[in-house]
Parts: structure tokens; C-alpha cells; sequence
């Protein structure tokens, strides 16, 4: 190997290790888990009720349509 290729080796191998302590050391901060703060506990109680129920209206459906046997799926090739 030629000293010059050593050392394009050696830089690249510098620079890479370089932006590597960069990258993880500058991440952002992942955001704080609910329950997490007691101030604001009851305040995301309410939302979450909210949010509960959205997802009973959303996800709950018709209960008086039949859908035991459906429609058969026929893909399209």
C-alpha cells in the first residue's frame, strides 16, 4: 500500500468516527413519557378520556349492520 492511500484511509476513517460523536450526541431529546410530570397528570386524564372515547366512536361501528358473511375479496392482478 502507498503512504498516500494510508492516509486518505486514515482521514476518512477520522472523519467518519468524527460525525458518528456528532450524530449521537447531538440527537434530539425524546419527549418525556406521560404520567411522567404530576401537574400535568390530570390535565391528560381528560384528554385521554376524550381520546377513548373518539376511538369507541370510531372503532365501534354500526351494531345494527349484518356483517357475519360479507363480501367476498377478489383481487385485481
Amino acid at each position: 500500500m502507498s503512504p498516500r492511500l494510508i492516509v486518505i484511509l486514515t482521514l476518512a476513517a477520522i472523519l467518519t468516527g468524527a460525525g458518528v460523536v456528532f450524530w449521537s450526541n447531538f440527537q434530539p431529546k425524546p419527549t418525556p413519557m406521560s404520567g411522567s410530570s404530576s401537574g400535568a397528570a390530570a390535565k391528560q386524564s381528560a384528554s385521554e378520556a376524550e381520546q377513548q372515547q373518539h376511538r369507541e366512536r370510531f372503532f365501534g361501528g354500526d351494531t345494527e349492520r349484518d356483517i357475519r358473511s360479507g363480501q367476498e375479496m377478489k383481487p385485481r392482478w
